[in-house]
């Protein structure tokens, strides 16, 4: 997978400023698996309005975000995902609009951030980008991209893109990309700074750097145990402090896989089936282990990375999440992993809507 921002007043504590503003959402990679994670029996067509619906229920029901993915895979329908965000702007009013992530590697990064500064127009100012490198390689031979240059490209893509959200005329050469000599980048998105998290897997190199660019974080932690990414998430905070950024501006973020039922029992018989089926398929391609019934539990667990489960469990299990990670400021939930049909997205939606975020704004840690 596939950056954000929202600043507050400053604290001394940047733990507590992150649970004061926490934000719950949900992240979509418009998949087009169906129960036999295959095929959906519904056209593409109509998975993509599907998708659009579910962002306007998660608007209604009072979830701060939704984000949608870049691949570039035949299971996946998201290889544009300004212009799925630009249809779900029409159709909302207050939720936040968010890439998930942009594989800014195998992308212009003038051409981007046009592409989402007209998002920011069209919804008023609820526009944001999360940036990384993608869990998938296919983006490279497509573009025409080396994939030795993996960690060049998108370092140097991230430079263009933060100088051009800073001026309106650019000046600015690279290695991969021709020079620009003054040229206005256009339109300016109406929120100044446009919002942008860099999103990350699990390599300290891309924590350290989020920080020293004081850069919102987004962690992709799609399974193992969420407190074993404290250390990065530490290094990531004192890079921050080191480079003179506050700490309320050090924002973290979790990009989760989970799924909220009216109970457990009924959350874990629903997503088991499509996503033991989806990342053993995976798995086949990066030489993991089958998934088993045992490896789901033990992962959705305690202390677990996978959020499934009735809306109690779920929202006891984000604040244990936030405490072991010294606070998070957001978290989305991604569900269509598990190649779920629209009726059960839609509940779940509505669910940590209307029964998960409440327990957690009881909590005081939840955004209002």
């Amino acid at each position: 997978m596939s950056e954000l921002a929202t600043i507050s007043t400053p604290v001394r504590n940047p733990s507590s400023t992150a649970a004061a503003a926490m934000q719950l959402g949900v992240d979509s990679f418009a998949t087009a698996f169906g129960k036999d994670g295959t095929a959906t029996g519904v056209s593409d067509t109509e998975s993509l309005r599907h998708l659009v619906e579910r962002i306007e229920l998660a608007d209604q029901v009072g979830l701060d975000v939704f984000g949608v993915g870049e691949h570039h895979r035949k299971e996946f329908l998201d290889s544009a995902p300004a212009i799925i965000l630009a249809a779900a702007a029409a159709r909302t009013k207050r939720i936040r609009l968010a890439s998930a992530v942009t594989v800014l590697s195998a992308a212009d990064p003038v051409r981007v951030f046009q592409q989402f500064a007209t998002l920011d127009l069209l919804s008023q100012g609820r526009t944001e980008m999360v940036v990384g490198r993608g869990s998938f390689i296919e983006s490279f031979p497509l573009f025409g991209l080396a994939l030795e240059d993996y960690d060049s490209l998108f370092a140097e893509k991230l430079d263009l893109l933060l100088n051009i959200r800073a001026n309106e005329h650019v000046t600015w050469s690279g290695q991969h990309r021709p020079a620009l000599t003054g040229q206005g980048v256009y339109p300016r998105p109406q929120q100044n700074p446009l919002p942008i998290w860099l999103g990350v897997g699990g390599t300290p190199e891309s924590f350290a750097r989020a920080g020293t660019l004081g850069l919102p974080l987004m962690i992709a932690i799609i399974g193992g145990y969420t407190h074993r990414f404290r250390p990065l998430v530490d290094l990531y905070r004192e890079a921050g402090r080191r480079a003179g950024h506050p700490p309320e501006q050090l924002k973290v973020g979790v990009h989760a896989l989970g799924y909220v039922a009216e109970t457990s029992q009924q959350a874990v018989a629903d997503f088991f089936p499509g996503y033991a089926h989806s990342f053993t398929k995976i798995g086949r391609e990066r030489g993991w282990p089958p998934v088993t019934r045992a490896s789901f539990d033990a992962v959705n667990g305690p202390q677990g990375a996978l959020l499934v489960g009735g809306p109690e469990e779920v929202a006891a299990k984000i604040l244990a999440q936030s405490e072991a990670l010294g606070g998070l400021s957001r978290i989305t939930f991604q569900m269509d992993v598990a190649a779920l049909p629209q009726e059960k997205l839609l509940s779940s939606i509505r669910l940590l809507g209307e029964r998960v975020a409440p327990r957690l704004r009881a909590k005081s840690v939840l955004k209002t």
